[in-house]
């Protein structure tokens, strides 16, 4: 049977997330002045970036909740041991900096214009519905979507299948129906399959090295991809 819908990843997949959140970062330590703490604002960027990886994996296994592994992220990074409504205030003047570097990749647009006739969409995001939905709605591209799942509703994360199944269910279409598109190999594209989707590895910085994926460089390579 063909595949009759795609499903996206948004972050480092259509939205370009590294960029803004370390354009969005070098603004607001600069502006919290806490780029002398660590030297360099490479070295602070640094550090955030494996906090992040850090704390998103205890959220994704499980181990902590949506809202505590952003305010575990604050209080390792500062040092302090901030409490709930400090450590949540803090994030929220770093959102200030990093939604204003908000940017849609150049090739997001073109392919969903390429697909619009052919396939349905829908997103599965390890984010949570109040951000993803906004996100999309500020970049424009909220409409395009049938559906918006994320694990902070769903309480499972991916490569969980209970996700991917999720947003199958939302588009009231089978597993073997549905493809699904991200920028993580393990997380998007193997689990899209041990799910029983169509993983696509969208490889932007082209690592190569997992033959056993299905693998594109960029978003212009999908329309053709699913047409053959």
């Amino acid at each position: 049977m063909p595949l009759r819908a795609v499903v996206w990843d948004i972050d480092d997949t259509i939205f370009d997330y590294a960029t803004a959140d370390t354009t969005g970062m070098r603004a607001h330590l600069a502006t919290e002045g806490l780029l002398g703490v660590y030297g360099t604002a490479e070295r602070a960027l640094s550090r955030w970036k494996a906090l992040t990886r850090e704390h998103w994996a205890r959220f994704e296994a499980g181990e902590t909740d949506w809202e505590n592994q952003r305010r575990d992220r604050v209080r390792a990074f500062v040092g302090s041991a901030l409490t709930d409504p400090d450590a949540d205030a803090w994030f929220t003047r770093y959102l200030g900096h990093y939604e204003a570097a908000w940017a849609l990749f150049p090739d997001t647009v073109p392919a969903l214009d390429a697909l619009a006739g052919t396939h349905r969409h829908a997103v599965l995001s390890n984010s949570s519905l109040h951000n993803q939905d906004r996100k999309l709605r500020v970049l424009g591209v909220r409409d395009r979507f049938e559906a918006v799942v994320c694990a902070a509703e769903l309480g499972v994360a991916k490569p969980e299948a209970a996700g991917f199944h999720a947003v199958c269910a939302a588009l009231s279409l089978a597993p073997h129906e549905v493809a699904y598109v991200g920028d993580q190999p393990d997380t998007d594209a193997r689990g899209a399959v041990e799910a029983g989707l169509t993983g696509i590895w969208l490889d932007r910085a082209e690592q190569g090295g997992r033959p056993e994926l299905t693998r594109i460089t960029g978003l212009d390579q999908l329309a053709p991809l699913l047409a053959g």
